[in-house]
């Protein structure tokens, strides 16, 4: 039920305010508009305070996250991102944009939510799994020390204020970068999202790793995220006998309903298609590498640029700036994605 609260919130502020990375990049690189960076810098700031003040308080143990391992693998994540970010480009937006919009009746975005599940769980489990793990095992590294706070305790800082003191100089930057842009400070709608969405990442750990906390029937800690759940959930409603809602499944399914109750209360629904064979042919390519990418990195936009750093894991730094690099390609330089042209047929 938390699962579904947290979903419900989040499509309702997705679609109300366009949160969304890739588009916070465009709009910052391409057209000038640093208002939805802005957002986006709120939220991972907010995020990263609220969910270690949770763990230096004990209410959860991030350490049983994936975020946290003591093995995994520099260059897949780093690959993983790259995928991702430009894959979130050839599809025009991330998985968890693309829910918001199939609520919005967007019917491009259930082509590019099916793809992406698809190609997720073949990479996690499929055929593209055996490939995936002997890359893992071939590069991976084990750490002792796997985020800031731990750094800091190996350097002799312990407990509360070796998480609250990286905690709030990232988190306090971030915020700070945030509200020194003029027009985001007058963006009301835009400051109340970032606020709500960090928010919703500590809620998510909070459900996860406190409600959820069982010794004979244990949760899985985990927070926002979408590439893995999105694939979960199209198991689960192909193949639901014997199988169970888990958190993430429950978010997907809050985040299509709050998405859909809200464009239908404020008149947003619209059906919408694709405009041309080769537009969907970038749709579904982008998709795949979303999926493909977003397991190796071990999260998406949301799931290592939000939950993943509101942890302070170091690899989720290395998975967000694959990210990072992977929509910069997309969006400039020499591998940049062009606009489609209209082809007679879609004009017509």
């Amino acid at each position: 039920m938390a699962g579904l609260m947290i979903g419900l919130i989040y499509g309702v502020v997705g679609l109300l305010s366009g949160f969304c990375m890739m588009s916070s990049l465009r709009g910052w690189w391409a057209d000038g508009d640093r208002r939805l960076v802005r957002t986006f810098a709120l939220a991972m700031g907010i995020a990263i305070v609220a969910t270690q003040l949770l763990a230096a308080n004990g209410v959860v143990d991030l350490g049983k996250s994936i975020y946290l391992q003591p093995t995994f693998s520099v260059p897949l994540m780093l690959l993983g991102g790259v995928l991702f970010g430009y894959g979130m480009v050839l599809a025009n937006g991330c998985g968890s944009r693309a829910l918001v919009l199939l609520g919005r009746g967007n019917l491009r975005s259930f082509v590019v939510v099916t793809v992406l599940a698809i190609a997720a769980e073949m990479t996690l489990k499929g055929l593209i799994a055996p490939l995936r793990i002997a890359l893992m095992q071939a590069s991976q590294t084990t750490a002792a020390a796997t985020s800031l706070p731990a750094l800091l305790s190996a350097g002799g800082l312990h407990g509360a204020p070796a998480r609250l003191l990286p905690a709030l100089a990232l988190g306090g930057v971030l915020i700070a970068f945030a509200f020194a842009h003029a027009p985001f400070r007058r963006a009301a709608g835009q400051i109340f999202a970032g606020l709500v969405v960090g928010l919703l990442v500590a809620a998510g750990w909070f459900a996860t790793g406190y409600l959820g906390a069982d010794e004979f029937n244990p949760v899985p800690v985990a927070s926002l995220t979408f590439v893995a759940p999105i694939a979960d959930g199209l198991q689960y409603v192909m193949l639901s006998t014997g199988s169970t809602v888990n958190f993430g499944i429950a978010t997907v399914a809050g985040v299509l309903a709050g998405s859909l109750v809200t464009a239908l209360v404020t008149r947003r629904f619209k059906l919408e298609g694709f405009h041309s064979p080769n537009h969907m042919l970038r749709s579904v390519g982008g998709a795949a590498l979303m999926g493909i990418g977003g397991v190796m990195a071990l999260g998406c936009s949301v799931g290592q640029g939000l939950t993943g750093l509101s942890t302070l894991a170091l690899p989720s730094f290395v998975a967000i700036t694959g990210i990072f690099i992977g929509t910069a390609a997309g969006l400039r330089g020499a591998l940049r994605v062009r606009p489609l042209k209209m082809e007679p047929e879609a004009a017509r």
